[in-house]
């Protein structure tokens, strides 16, 4: 099973993401689960979201505790909460700012582990003319870790999003998500 803990602030798309991951897994024959925490979050307070992938059914109906990966969707979290606490040994942190992995390693004093960056707010804004990281978050996390492909990514997007959003919106996203795959770094 692989566990994902999501982390940014209300507005920002955390849930979301955590959704369309899971419907994603779900198109792919997997077994999931996708749920946030809430409490008395407001646009701008800080969220989280769980996100679980299994090729077996999933029995455990708890918060994530111990993540493979922790996405944050924004920079302004780091230092400010514990987003590392309980990642496995081998586990990926992925983090939307500009700075390098190696810098990010260094500002969160991770010493295990594997540590991805990607400038997702500059590439929400320039692709979708907003500062939602989500799409761009899904992106990166997906080249860092392989769990499904970009294409199943994209795919559950036309299916959640195509009827809700306008042509140009959606590829707007779509075009958020492939870049930020493209633009992620890590060590």
């Amino acid at each position: 099973m692989v566990e994902i803990r999501w982390h940014g602030r209300g507005g920002q798309g955390v849930v979301t993401a955590a959704k369309v991951l899971a419907a994603a897994a779900l198109a792919q024959n997997k077994h999931i689960q996708a749920f946030p925490e809430y409490g008395p979050e407001r646009r701008g307070a800080p969220v989280q979201a769980f996100t679980r992938i299994d090729d077996d059914p999933i029995k455990l109906f708890s918060h994530v505790t111990s993540p493979h990966i922790v996405v944050v969707l924004d920079r302004t979290l780091v230092g400010k909460i514990p987003f590392t606490k309980g990642l496995v040994g081998d586990g990926t942190v992925i983090v939307n700012c500009r700075h390098s992995a190696q810098h990010l390693r260094d500002e969160i004093g991770l010493s295990h582990g594997k540590v991805f960056a990607v400038d997702a707010t500059t590439i929400a804004n320039e692709t979708m003319g907003r500062p939602i990281t989500n799409t761009p978050m899904l992106g990166a996390l997906i080249k860092a870790t392989a769990i499904l492909s970009i294409d199943a990514i994209e795919e559950e997007l036309r299916t959640l999003f195509g009827p809700k959003l306008s042509p140009k919106a959606l590829q707007a996203n779509i075009d958020a998500l492939r870049r930020a795959h493209e633009e992620v770094h890590g060590e």
